[in-house]
C-alpha cells in the first residue's frame, strides 16, 4: 500500500509512540509494585497515534495545552522524560517542581501549558492562549484537548463562541475514548457525535480515526492551515481508545473484554510497525534498536527520579501567588 508519508516521518511516529508507550508502563509499574509514584495517574496508553500525528502537523512553537491525561503530550512537546518522571514522583527536579504531580505537567519552554486537573478548565484557557497569539502579532496555532466527557461542560460553549466570534487561531481536539471515567458517550448525551456540536456555532468540525497518526496528521494539518490563515478554529473528533481505566484504580467493570480486545487489534504501535516494515523502511531489527534505545531512556528517568532530591519545605508556597504592580491603563 503506497503511502505520502516519508521514511523519516514514520520512523519518527514509531519512536515517539514507543517512548510514550515504555515511560506509561514503566511508571504504572513503579506505581503499583514499588509505591514510588502516588496519587492521581492516567496513562496516555493507546491514544499514541494524537500525539504522532499532531506533532508532524504543528511546529514546536505552536502551544499545546491538556486535561489530566498529559504525560504523553508533555513527552511528545519535548519535555524531558527524567524531568517527567521526577515529577510522578514528586521530586524537586520535576516538570513542577514536585508540586504539580500526574495532572499538572507544564513546560513552558516546549510551549506545552498543562496538564489541568478541573474537567473542561483548559478549554478556556486554550482560547486565552490563542487570544494572546493572535493579539501578539505571531501566526502560532494552538491545540487544545480534552476528553469527550469534557465536551458536555458548559464552557466549551461559551468558549466556541467566543472563539468563532474573534476566528481565534485554536484548533479544538476532542480525545473521544468513549468514556467519561466509566460513563459511556451514548449515556451523556443525546448527541454521540462530538464533532457535530461545532455546527452551532458555524465552526468546520470533523470526525477522524484518533488510531491512525496518518488521518490524525491530515485532519490537524488542514485545521491548523486554516487557523494560520486567519480562519479560525476548528473541532476536531479524535476517536481514540485507552487500554488502561480511567486512571489507576479504576476495575473497569463498564466495559466488556471483547471491546478492549477489538481495539487491540487496531493499536497504532502495530499499524506504524506494519506499514514501516512492508515499505522496508526499517527491518526488525532496527526496531528492536530503536526499542533498546528507548528502554534506556525510561530506565535512566527512573534513575533520576530516585536519586532526585524532595522538595525543600520553604518551597510550599511558591508559585502559587505572584505579586506585581500593574498600572492602570487610561484613554
Amino acid at each position: 500500500m503506497a503511502t505520502k508519508f516519508s521514511k523519516e516521518t514514520y520512523l519518527y511516529w514509531y519512536e515517539l509512540m514507543q517512548l510514550i508507550r515504555q515511560f506509561e508502563l514503566k511508571a504504572e509499574e513503579k506505581y503499583k509494585m514499588a509505591g514510588k509514584i502516588r496519587g492521581f495517574f492516567h496513562a496516555f496508553v493507546g491514544q499514541e497515534a494524537l500525539a504522532a500525528g499532531c506533532m508532524t502537523a504543528t511546529r514546536p512553537e505552536d502551544p499545546f495545552i491538556t486535561a489530566y491525561r498529559d504525560h504523553g503530550w508533555a513527552l511528545a512537546k519535548g519535555a524531558s522524560p527524567n524531568a517527567c518522571m521526577a515529577e510522578l514522583y514528586g521530586k524537586a527536579t520535576g516538570l513542577s517542581k514536585g508540586k504539580g504531580g500526574s495532572m499538572h505537567f507544564f513546560d513552558v519552554e516546549k510551549k506545552f501549558f498543562g496538564g489541568h486537573g478541573i474537567v473542561g478548565a483548559q478549554i478556556g484557557t486554550g482560547a486565552g492562549l490563542a487570544f494572546a497569539e493572535n493579539y501578539k502579532g505571531t501566526d502560532n496555532v494552538v491545540l487544545c484537548f480534552f476528553g469527550d466527557g469534557a465536551a458536555r461542560q458548559g464552557i466549551l460553549h461559551e468558549t466556541f463562541n467566543m472563539s468563532m466570534l474573534w476566528k481565534l487561531p485554536v484548533v479544538f481536539i476532542c480525545e473521544n475514548n468513549n468514556y467519561a471515567m466509566g460513563t459511556s458517550v451514548e449515556r451523556t448525551s443525546n448527541v454521540i457525535d462530538i464533532y457535530k456540536l461545532a455546527d452551532a456555532y458555524e465552526m468546520p468540525g470533523d470526525k477522524v480515526d484518533g488510531m491512525d497518526p496518518e488521518a490524525v496528521h491530515d485532519a490537524v494539518a488542514r485545521a491548523v492551515k486554516r487557523a494560520r490563515e486567519k480562519g479560525g478554529p476548528t473541532l476536531l473528533e479524535m476517536k481514540t481508545y485507552r487500554y488502561k481505566g480511567h486512571s489507576i484504580s479504576d476495575p473497569q467493570k463498564y466495559r466488556r473484554k471483547e471491546e478492549l480486545d477489538e481495539y487491540r487489534t487496531k493499536d497504532p504501535i502495530t499499524l506504524v510497525t506494519k506499514s514501516i516494515l512492508e515499505h522496508q523502511y526499517a527491518t526488525q531489527e532496527e526496531l528492536k534498536g530503536i526499542d533498546d534505545r528507548i528502554n534506556q531512556v525510561v530506565e535512566e528517568s527512573v534513575r533520576f527520579a530516585e536519586e532526585s532530591p524532595w522538595p525543600d519545605d520553604n518551597e510550599v508556597l511558591k508559585d502559587v501567588y505572584i505579586q506585581e504592580d500593574y498600572p492602570f491603563i487610561v484613554d
